[in-house]
Order: structure tokens, then sequence, then C-alpha cells
């Protein structure tokens, strides 16, 4: 059973949605795969369930053609697991998957900190400063998903920064397999963790400002490490 229509994308932070006359194929794709997503990601399936095709079709207002051509992305995220002739399900990672998974993303984003620091400019900086005080909005008023949108969005820029496309794609692939772990550790961290990480953050910001590459690279890391303990944590407690 479904437990909640998807994201729309007035709350989803995407441009609003408009008639499919107005829109082409390629912007309609990306916004049946972004809601599909989100949906996804912020646990209304739990891992191991199937996808509910017929239901999700009529609440998005889709045929099944571009359904399950978005769940073919999503599959090839890491997202879903594809099952021949029966549609796909969620799927679910072990504790120890996360554990390997984070320290790899932790070793990525400690790479991309110390290249951004030698290339990224004066106004790259500036937008991702905006991109904090947004976060640190939505942690005020305990948005989780404007928060988790933010900070992604962040990362994401401290990545690009880095200006190497192997470091990108990798951290790209990465991203997407633990996105729906990393929105289950926000959603259930205390408020303590919660402030923690938005210190962190601070932090990230101080160094990237500093462009002081070996200070950020250990903060990243560090950052990850802590992310990578909230999540494991509830994955030993759904194991055991």
């Amino acid at each position: 059973m479904l437990k909640s229509t998807p994201p729309t994308a007035e709350n989803s932070g995407d441009e609003p949605a408009r008639g499919d006359s107005a829109r082409g194929p390629a912007s309609l794709h990306d916004e049946i795969l972004g809601r599909l997503r989100d949906y996804i990601v912020e646990g209304n399936l739990e891992a191991g369930d199937r996808v509910p095709e017929r239901e999700l079709c009529e609440m998005l207002g889709i045929s099944r053609t571009p359904l399950r051509e978005a769940l073919k992305v999503l599959a090839a995220e890491g997202l879903l697991e594809l099952l021949p002739n029966r549609g796909a399900r969620v799927r679910g990672l072990s504790a120890q998957d996360l554990i390997e998974l984070f320290d790899v993303m932790g070793g990525l984003e400690a790479l991309a900190g110390r290249l951004a620091c030698e290339a990224i400019t004066d106004d790259e900086i500036a937008e991702i400063e905006k991109l904090h005080y947004d976060m640190y909005s939505c942690y005020v008023r305990r948005d989780m998903h404007g928060y988790f949108r933010f900070n992604q969005l962040i990362h994401q820029k401290i990545v690009a920064a880095a200006r190497n496309g192997a470091l990108a794609s990798t951290y790209s692939a990465m991203t997407s397999r633990l996105r729906r772990a990393r929105f289950t550790a926000n959603t259930s961290r205390s408020r303590d963790r919660w402030s923690e990480a938005m210190r962190e953050h601070e932090e990230i910001l101080d160094a990237l400002r500093r462009r002081a590459g070996p200070e950020l690279g250990e903060i990243l890391f560090q950052h990850l490490r802590n992310k990578r303990s909230a999540v494991t944590s509830k994955a030993e407690d759904q194991e055991s």
C-alpha cells in the first residue's frame, strides 16, 4: 500500500509543474524520474518492497511505458532491482554494504575537497555560502526535505569545483546508491546529531573560504564517517 503521494515540483524545489503540452519529452521524463526518485528515497517504500506500478501510474498521471523507463534509470542508479518479467523492487543495503560504501564516499569527498580548494572561484564559494544559509534556514524550521536537498547540493558543488570528470562520475554513482540511506539517517537522527552536522558544515564552509585543501579533506572525510555511523546504526537495528 502506498503511504503518501510523491513529492511534487512545488515541494521538491523543481520548476512548477506545467501542462504536458508545454514540456518536451525530455523535461517530462526528468520530472517523472525526479518525483519517483524522491518518493523512493524518502522511504515511502521499504527495502525489498515491490514497486506498485499501477498505483504509481495513477498517482503520477502517466502510462506504464514512461514509468518503466524511469524504473530502469533508478535501477541503474542502484535504488531498485529489476525482476525478470516481474517488475521491480526497492534494493536494500546491509550494514556491511553501507560501511564499505560510506568509506569509499568519504575518500571521494576528501579528494574533492582538496582539489576544489585548488580550483574553486570566488563566485562558486558565494554560491555554496548561499546554499549553506538556505540549508540552515531549513534546519531552523525542521524542514527535513529542504535540508536534505540543500545538503546534497552543497556536496555536489564541492565535487564539481574539483574539476575532475572521473571523480565526478564516480561520486554521482555512489551518491545514487546511498541517497536513500542518507535521507533515512537524516530523518531518524537526534536533535544533537543534527546540530553536530550543522557545525560540521560551518567548518566545511570556513575551510573552503580559506582554500585550506588538506583541512577541508579531513573535515569532509570525518563528516562522512559520522553519517556512516548514523546510517549503519539504523541498519544494524533492522537486521537484529
